[in-house]
């Protein structure tokens, strides 16, 4: 196909969220990510706290079509070895403009903005790019070995039908399973930074960021589970969202570091998909989960019936 080559550069604003979910819906399909967020989804992406969309996005047109696009997303915090992660992955391009340099421009400015940014944020602290390196075959891998980036971790993408085989019981004596309320927003922060202040790759959220997420338009609160004690303490969670219909993606599971080994997120797991098979509006059930996760995860996750549907990798390279 002949297309113009004259490109339009810009950042993404608000205006922009349906012909961006129409770009996200081509690069699922071409790239294998399965990644199709609504427009009400891309509209929040552009407020999250720490994120400032006319100097951290890009927006490359053809016309009135948006043909590629970029985000840069430096943390609030350092991670558990005091380094910066400056994550330049979130993008692409469509596919009948590849191979024309676009990738290439692309990164050069996400990474020398996430540089700028990381130095303002963390004076004199070192730090590191990190980008999603895809499946395998995936071209954006050789775009990234090629700009000094390598593989340094593996992700899998789990998935569950539902309703699927029978579920566990979920009782755990001494332990109350309650829903997502906005009386343990606090607590669950506390919950999930205490849960992952040794997973790989992990930094601290702020109470301005993890509200953020908490009241997300995608998120399921009537079918996360939290796990608490007799002193209302959040031991361990499960929150869910979705973002396409008839799929419950499980965001996030954690359990607080004292109270692993209790099958205390088994049983969050199992309440929160028992509750989506009751509705009846769901076939599918989803989650990411680090393929070397310290606590084993997926194994729990297959004692549940999820299975790998994909395996992603992410890719980092050093700041000088």
């Amino acid at each position: 196909m002949t297309v113009d080559t004259a490109l339009r550069w810009s950042h993404l604003t608000t205006d922009d969220v349906d012909a961006w979910a129409e770009l996200m819906t081509h690069l699922a399909r071409v790239d294998d990510t399965d990644e199709v967020p609504t427009s009400e989804v891309l509209f929040e992406e552009l407020g999250v706290p720490g994120f400032t969309p006319e100097t951290d996005s890009w927006a490359v047109w053809h016309d009135d079509q948006l043909v590629a696009y970029g985000m840069v997303s430096v943390a609030m915090t350092l991670d558990q070895d005091g380094r910066v992660r400056c994550h330049v992955g979130a993008g692409g391009v469509h596919e009948d403009f590849r191979g024309r340099g676009v990738g290439r421009d692309l990164m050069s400015r996400m990474e020398e903005r996430a540089v700028a940014l990381a130095r303002q944020r963390h004076p004199g602290a070192p730090a590191y790019l990190s980008a999603g390196g895809g499946v395998d075959g995936a071209q954006v891998r050789g775009l990234l070995f090629h700009r000094g980036y390598a593989i340094v971790r593996y992700f899998n993408e789990l998935t569950r039908p539902l309703p699927g085989d029978p579920l566990p019981d979920a009782a755990v004596e001494g332990i109350s399973s309650v829903g997502q309320t906005d009386d343990y927003e606090e607590e669950v922060r506390l919950a999930h930074n205490a849960a992952f202040a040794d997973h790989w790759g992990s930094t601290d959220l702020n109470a301005e960021e993890w509200g953020h997420y908490w009241r997300s338009t995608s998120g399921q609160p009537e079918l996360s589970s939290l796990a608490v004690d007799g002193d209302g303490r959040v031991l361990a969670y499960v929150l869910a969202s979705q973002y396409v219909p008839g799929t419950l993606y499980v965001t996030i599971v954690g359990t607080r570091p004292e109270a692993r080994g209790r099958g205390l997120a088994a049983a969050c797991l199992a309440n929160t998909m028992r509750g989506a098979i009751e509705t009846g509006e769901y076939d599918t059930a989803r989650l990411h989960v680090d393929s070397d996760s310290p606590t084993g995860a997926t194994r729990l996750y297959e004692r549940l019936g999820f299975r790998t549907a994909r395996t992603f990798a992410s890719m980092r390279r050093p700041v000088d």
